[in-house]
């Protein structure tokens, strides 16, 4: 540096003073991370949200439009006697029923045939995933004395097989358990001829929760995973995809019938879906309940028995709010996903593009019983002339 006059000449030989160590400098050496905070800065994404930003540019991904569905996904327009008779029953009776909550495209056919998938637990879900259509918030008081009139509902009809579901109801202790059993056991008694089968929430992983569903023996328990492992964080974010197959795993070792259903065309890629057969497979048969009679290669005294039925249908985004279409699967795939899923191990593969969990539920109990034997197109074949 230059000397100033008056400074001795050995000031010349000094060297360079370091530049002053600033504020920023010394936080920056203190904390990494960048200013302001990034807690996602070291973790892998789970699913990528880029697709799903609305732009402007000729070339870029648009969302502004939802995606015409290709003709195979036409379904039966409501109408008809039959489903007018249907309506006013759920009307005269004040249920809900998801077939309307989630704006289920077989509604139509589905209540043309007097089937409707009754809803418990009030309309209002305290959870809010990015692909479902039922209504979310803070429940109003729970309704007490809905046991008794979805079993009055349900007297004298003459419903082969039923299915019931619910909103998921975080706000209470046991997640609407208690309710859950009440129902079951008010149901068989009004109608004892009639095969019931619930469709559950996780209950936040509470198995006290679960075994009360469990004991009251409805004759199938299903809960959905929805989705592949990888989507869970963006489908079902207040959900998890180990806890739902631990869920399923419990209602096997009871020797209950388990059944669950995914979505496709929501982001998976074909091997995460078979993945997630192999995981059904392997994690729901590892109890010490009844054996799976068809593990030829230990006589029956293997591995636990597994998930009996899963179903798979094309996902349809309700709103522009909603989860995009990342595809439509094509129907030649949902034969693939049904080979596969049997290879798995898993009983019976309902796979179609309009298939939902409890659609054409009854046929589902009939290609159980008939050991898997029957295919998802002679079923639909047989029930209502088309493949959809």
């Amino acid at each position: 540096m230059a000397c100033s006059p008056g400074m001795p000449p050995s000031c010349s030989q000094t060297d360079p003073a370091p530049p002053a160590e600033t504020a920023l400098s010394r936080t920056l050496a203190r904390h990494p991370r960048p200013l302001g905070g990034d807690p996602a800065r070291n973790a892998q994404a789970l699913v990528s949200l880029s697709g799903m930003v609305l732009n402007n540019s000729a070339d870029g991904v648009q969302h502004l439009a939802q995606k015409k569905k290709p003709a195979w996904l036409r379904a039966k327009a409501p109408g008809g006697p039959e489903f007018r008779d249907t309506k006013a029953n759920v009307e005269a009776h004040g249920l809900h029923t998801v077939c309307q909550e989630a704006s289920c495209p077989n509604i139509g056919e589905c209540w043309a045939r007097g089937v409707a998938t009754i809803m418990i637990l009030g309309d209002t879900c305290t959870r809010n995933c990015g692909f479902c259509n039922i209504k979310t918030g803070k429940p109003p008081v729970t309704d007490l004395d809905e046991p008794r009139r979805v079993a009055e509902s349900l007297r004298g009809t003459a419903f082969k097989h039923l299915v019931i579901t619910s909103v998921d109801r975080d706000d209470l202790p046991d997640g609407g358990a208690a309710i859950w059993a009440e129902t079951i056991t008010r149901v068989k008694e009004a109608c004892p001829d009639l095969s019931l089968e619930v469709l559950i929430g996780d209950f936040k992983g509470d198995a006290d929760a679960l075994q009360l569903v469990i004991d009251a023996k409805p004759d199938i328990i299903a809960h959905n995973v929805e989705t592949v492992r990888r989507c869970h964080a963006a489908v079902r974010p207040a959900a998890r995809y180990e806890r739902s197959i631990e869920l399923l795993k419990r209602v096997k070792a009871a020797g209950a019938v388990a059944k669950t259903g995914i979505m496709v065309g929501i982001g998976e890629r074909p091997d995460e879906v078979r993945e997630l057969f192999d995981d059904l497979v392997a994690m729901t048969s590892d109890h010490n309940g009844p054996r799976d009679p068809r593990d030829a290669a230990h006589a029956g005294t293997g591995r636990g028995d597994p998930v009996d039925i899963i179903t798979i249908g094309q996902y349809l985004q309700p709103t522009r709010n909603h989860l995009p279409i990342d595809r439509w699967v094509d129907p030649s795939e949902f034969v693939a996903m049904e080979e596969q899923g049997k290879a798995a191990g898993i009983k019976v593969v309902f796979s179609g593009p309009l298939v939902r969990s409890s659609y054409l539920a009854d046929a589902q109990v009939d290609m159980l019983e008939s050991g898997g034997g029957i295919s998802t197109l002679d079923t639909l074949l047989g029930r209502n002339g088309r493949a959809g």
